[in-house]
């Protein structure tokens, strides 16, 4: 007949430090399981919609990124167009006060006409392409603000997201940037508006403006 085996039980003594680490980690092992982050990993759902959302997040930065390098570009080109209409008329008028000394007054005055329309005609066409440009850059602008807009308010809705984990609402829909500005509406003057964003066009009509008579008073005198 076997012999029968006596059990015995090892009791491990735990002291008090031990035991207060080791309900340190379960309080972290269960904050960790009730994080707002880790219910997002566990649920499709929710998982699913923020990868949409801060895909569409890294959309808007590009878009907007494209948008500025274009404002950048066509300010550079008003730059240039301004650039070269300076020169145009300085060039012209350096040579109007060149020919006015060399040559007879009474011969020149009768023929003033022909280089003030000429520097007519091209402050006109560049006056046109500057203004086509400024259209061009605030329409991006409008457009770089609205992206902005909506872009500020999908930021909110992924950290909203993010803070409240399962009890977020997955009906709940994007608020375009034109309704975040709703509560805060800026009164604003059209007339100031308008001369605002048209400031370098109207800086060349007048400068044309002063151009026209310029080259009369140099070939005719005062």
């Amino acid at each position: 007949m076997a012999e029968k085996k006596d059990a015995h039980v090892v009791e491990i003594p735990v002291d008090e430090e031990h035991q207060s680490k080791l309900l340190c980690c379960m309080n972290t092992v269960t904050t960790i399981q009730h994080h707002p982050l880790m219910e997002i990993s566990q649920s499709p759902g929710y998982l699913l919609l923020l990868k949409l959302w801060q895909r569409d997040e890294d959309l808007f930065g590009r878009r907007m990124a494209i948008k500025e390098s274009r404002m950048d570009s066509i300010t550079r080109e008003i730059f240039h167009l301004c650039f070269i209409f300076l020169l145009f008329h300085g060039l012209l008028l350096t040579m109007l006060f060149a020919s006015s000394v060399n040559v007879k007054q009474e011969k020149n005055c009768k023929k003033w006409w022909i280089p003030s329309c000429l520097s007519l005609l091209t402050s006109l066409v560049f006056v046109f392409l500057v203004q086509v440009k400024l259209y061009r850059y605030w329409k991006v602008w409008r457009q770089l603000q609205r992206a902005r807009g909506d872009n500020r308010a999908l930021t909110m809705c992924i950290q909203e997201l993010r803070m409240k984990g399962a009890s977020f609402d997955l009906s709940k829909e994007l608020q375009s940037g034109k309704r975040m500005k709703s509560s805060s509406v800026e009164i604003k003057w059209k007339p100031f508006t308008w001369c605002s964003q048209n400031f370098v066009t109207i800086c060349l009509v007048g400068f044309s403006g002063l151009v026209f008579p310029a080259s009369k008073f140099i070939l005719c005198g005062f």
